[in-house]
């Protein structure tokens, strides 16, 4: 019997997962804070199918090497209760789990799949995404690793190469160039500007930055982290993302990652957008709500005083997920005798 108040989410815990996608960091990693956050022994299958395979996804089918059973492919050995999955070159192979399982493994996607709202148990997407459906569930935010639990950790224990620093701390957070937007110029000195008005004001900037941040801004910013007596993370070292956070007084974040900024709404601090040109308009839809719930201002160089709850959508979307579960192996139990 759950113990009262204890969540349906905790009835999967320890169940066996597969986190099924092709590897990109923003995907894998919204799949992993849903399996952790639901308590799965989860391993990661990355899919890579070759050509034309690849290509064809999402309607096509999965690369023959890696059809399920083939051994040493991406779908080896039985299936597990759980795969949650991500990305457009893994929804072929999500539907050939459902397939060869005969529909009894529990599949779950997250973000719009483009093949409906019938191509998982359980979808998840975006509010400012239009797919809709009976299994499916919008939220302001995605799913993200920055728990309650793991921000209150790094509070009581922060990292030492950040405690010495002065307040009020500043977190940076950094992405960089995509398919569909570039760093101009001009952008990165409008950065750059901002950020040196911020220290020269006495904030003391936390600094991270993206494997896609282009060169020219990485090496400027972290001479100014430098000069400023600030902290630029080099990539040696444990990863601090989680203590910025914690430790953060205000976050500033640019606008190419909506999954940055859900990470940092999960904190309470205010939120500062840098925005960029040709910033996705679905993501523009998201940072309006966030401003709207009095989390988010634009970045001008300036820290702003903005008090809100805490927004984080991960729990919501592990205990809607485990209903969606516990119904689908309902209809695979055995049917009791007269």
């Amino acid at each position: 019997m759950r113990p009262a108040g204890e969540p349906v989410s905790a009835k999967l815990a320890h169940l066996g997962a597969w986190i099924v996608t092709d590897g990109k960091a923003g995907d894998e990693n919204q799949c992993i804070g849903l399996a952790e956050t639901l308590g799965l022994d989860y391993e990661i299958r990355r899919v890579s199918p070759r050509p034309p395979f690849g290509w064809l996804a999402p309607w096509g089918p999965i690369d023959p090497r890696d059809r399920p059973g083939q051994r040493g492919g991406a779908l080896a050995g039985p299936f597990p209760e759980i795969v949650i999955a991500s990305g457009r070159r893994a929804v072929p192979y999500l539907r050939a789990i459902r397939k060869a399982s005969k529909g009894q493994t529990f599949t779950a996607f997250l973000k719009d799949p483009r093949t409906g709202h019938d191509t998982a148990n359980f979808i998840w997407v975006p509010d400012y995404d239009d797919l809709r459906g009976p299994n499916v569930l919008t939220t302001l935010t995605a799913p993200h690793q920055v728990t309650a639990a793991r921000l209150a950790a790094a509070r009581r224990s922060p990292d030492p190469r950040l405690t010495h620093l002065s307040k009020p701390r500043v977190a940076v957070l950094i992405g960089g160039d995509s398919r569909h937007l570039s760093y101009r110029t001009t952008d990165m000195k409008r950065l750059l500007a901002h950020l040196t008005k911020l220290a020269d004001g006495g904030a003391s900037l936390m600094l991270t930055v993206s494997r896609r941040t282009p060169s020219p801004l990485r090496s400027a910013l972290q001479r100014l982290v430098e000069e400023k007596q600030g902290f630029f993370w080099d990539g040696t070292g444990a990863n601090p993302y989680v203590s910025l956070l914690a430790l953060a007084d205000a976050i500033v974040v640019t606008s190419d990652s909506a999954n940055m900024v859900g990470e940092a709404v999960s904190t309470g601090a205010p939120v500062l957008l840098f925005d960029l040109p040709k910033t996705y308009i679905r993501h523009r839809r998201l940072f309006a709500g966030l401003a709207m719930a009095g989390a988010l201002k634009p970045f001008t160089g300036r820290l702003e005083e903005l008090h809100y709850t805490p927004l984080d959508a991960t729990p919501t979307i592990a205990e809607a997920m485990a209903r969606a579960y516990i119904e689908h192996r309902a209809g695979f139990a055995p049917a009791s005798r007269p």
